[in-house]
């Protein structure tokens, strides 16, 4: 395998060469498990190869053969769930918003917090923002008319 200036990665057979484009990560990790199957090299040297360690080379692997070419792809990093901002808590804001509209979220985290829920005044401002139940102000129009004189 070799990588060529354009950022594509080089697998030389026989009598063929295949290039394989350097920003597919599917296609890096494939190349990588047939390499490292069908090569006398050792697993770490065909996953430094690539980029990666002797241990992300087993993962990958194993991601291949529960999951197929599915396995390879990136996922998205970070959590996958809200850990603070639950659905009960989103009730519980949602419900102390209705009961007292004219509290401040400051008030409503305050009383979550004695409720025992963990939570921020931002993350009361955030859920009373994704809801829709912030404070409406009306306008009003003055009374007075200025009346023409003749």
């Amino acid at each position: 395998m070799e990588k060529n200036k354009r950022q594509s990665i080089v697998i030389k057979g026989k009598n063929e060469q295949l290039k394989i484009n350097a920003d597919d990560e599917v296609a890096l990790k494939l190349s990588m498990l047939i390499e490292g199957t069908l090569y006398n090299y050792t697993k770490k040297e065909i996953a430094e190869k690539y980029g990666y360690t002797r241990e992300h080379y087993y993962h990958v692997m194993d991601q291949f053969e529960k999951f197929g070419s599915v396995g390879l792809q990136d996922k998205k990093p970070g959590p996958k769930k809200n850990s603070k901002r639950t659905d009960v808590v989103n009730n519980q804001i949602i419900r102390l918003r209705f009961l007292a509209p004219e509290a401040t979220p400051q008030v409503i985290g305050q009383k979550l917090r004695q409720m025992g829920f963990s939570l921020s005044d931002r993350s009361v401002s955030r859920t009373i923002e994704d809801y829709g139940l912030q404070k409406k102000t009306v306008h009003v129009k003055s009374r007075k008319r200025h009346r023409k004189t003749s």
